[in-house]
């Protein structure tokens, strides 16, 4: 019953298949990456392929868990550009991990990172850790990037921290997308080497 609403109903009201809580991380990080020059990139992205089909790059690949681990050792193959989309929070060694990144980026090369914030635990297999925008930019600066080279969002508000709890997905008619900046839901940040 609940299928039948959604492909019937649920786009006169609004309803998509889109988690609220990524909806402006979405957005805005696809705008901060349309804007470099990817189709001259090297794409790497860690454990995901939301990316794929996101922009043209000149070659795009993944590295999946647990074959690779980031955490263990960079990748031989350098890259332009590297994704971590959701996937800090479950490291154990999220250090050793962006600085693993770091040294697998050419010169020039961008590292764009988004995690959740207010957030329910979600281990797969572990979930250990949570930036704010501040903190996030102090760990990249820690793992090698120049702070004045690292850019960071965030966005969340109260409804969308309650409704993250039971796993509602945005509804365009009913959800706000207003920035409550002491309620962030979720924490992006792109880094240039």
């Amino acid at each position: 019953m609940l299928e039948l609403f959604k492909k019937v109903a649920g786009p006169l009201v609004g309803y998509t298949e889109i988690p609220w809580t990524r909806v402006v991380m979405n957005r805005e990080t696809l705008e901060w990456v349309k804007v470099l020059d990817t189709a001259h990139m090297d794409a790497l992205e860690i454990s995901g392929e939301y990316w794929k089909n996101k922009v043209p790059f000149k070659s795009y690949r993944t590295a999946w868990y647990p074959e690779y681990d980031v955490c263990e050792k960079p990748l031989p193959d350098p890259c332009d550009i590297i994704f971590a989309e959701q996937v800090f929070e479950h490291l154990l060694y999220p250090l050793r991990a962006a600085r693993n990144i770091h040294q697998m980026l050419r010169a020039g090369g961008y590292f764009l990172l988004t995690t959740p914030f207010l957030f329910k635990i979600h281990a797969s297999p572990t979930d250990c850790t949570r930036w704010t925008p501040q903190g996030m930019a102090y760990f990249l600066e820690e793992a090698g990037f120049n702070r004045d080279r690292v850019r960071v969002g965030f966005w969340g508000n109260r409804a969308c921290v309650k409704a993250s709890l039971a796993g509602r997905n945005y509804c365009r008619r009913i959800h706000s997308l207003k920035n409550e900046p002491d309620f962030p839901v979720v924490v992006w940040a792109l880094a240039q080497k």
